[in-house]
């Protein structure tokens, strides 16, 4: 697909629906997996996880459009109680009224922005010219996911209660939900970068 917009595009090169079906499933997939590896954090409701770097590769990968769609059904699907998002915490639908709810909202805006941008990008270009443009792109979609937790876990009284968080308002909700994850966030986008650049090289041409 020589007019591919992104790369997903490039290394699954077919169209229509069931094209675009197969990729959406596969990038649920990763995002399911991706939340497994989960490492809690004493004290914090929100845990460490791999979730943010699948959501941000599948935007990467598949473009605005898609990872949206990717996104919005893995919200939807854990609503229902399969088994998709990570281990700790409350069960089905009630983890979107939980602490870490604000990140989970986040997922399907950080992904249709990450995405954009990724489709902006050359991909027929092999060079490292791609790679800032690309990092920019991938924190821009950390910068959403951050905030919004950061703003549900500041903005919502009952999440207090929920995680044993004292109510401290914007700079304790920054302290615990934003301040531990600016590192997490480098060095996922520094992943996200080098496994696209990985899969970029083996792509067909």
């Amino acid at each position: 697909m020589t007019n591919a917009r992104v790369l997903g595009e490039r290394l699954m090169p077919g169209e229509g629906l069931l094209w675009d079906a197969t990729r959406i499933a596969a990038a649920n997939l990763l995002l399911a997996l991706c939340a497994h590896v989960a490492i809690p954090i004493p004290g914090n409701p929100v845990p460490f996880t791999l979730q943010t770097f699948g959501v941000l590769l599948v935007a990467v990968l598949l473009g605005s459009r898609r990872a949206a769609i990717v996104t919005s059904l893995y919200l939807l699907e854990g609503a229902m109680g399969l088994p998709v998002f990570q281990p700790f915490g409350l069960p089905g639908a009630a983890r979107l009224l939980g602490p870490t709810a604000g990140y989970l909202w986040a997922y399907p805006p950080a992904a249709l922005v990450t995405g954009w941008f990724a489709e902006r990008l050359n991909w027929k270009d092999r060079s490292w010219v791609n790679v800032g443009p690309l990092a920019l792109a991938v924190l821009a979609g950390h910068a959403i996911i951050l905030t919004g937790g950061w703003a549900w876990l500041a903005a919502i009284p009952q999440v207090a209660a929920a995680g044993s968080i004292p109510a401290a308002g914007w700079a304790r909700a920054f302290a615990i939900g934003v301040l531990p994850f600016l590192l997490d966030a480098i060095i996922k986008t520094a992943l996200v970068v080098t496994v696209a650049r990985g899969m970029d090289r083996v792509r067909p041409d």
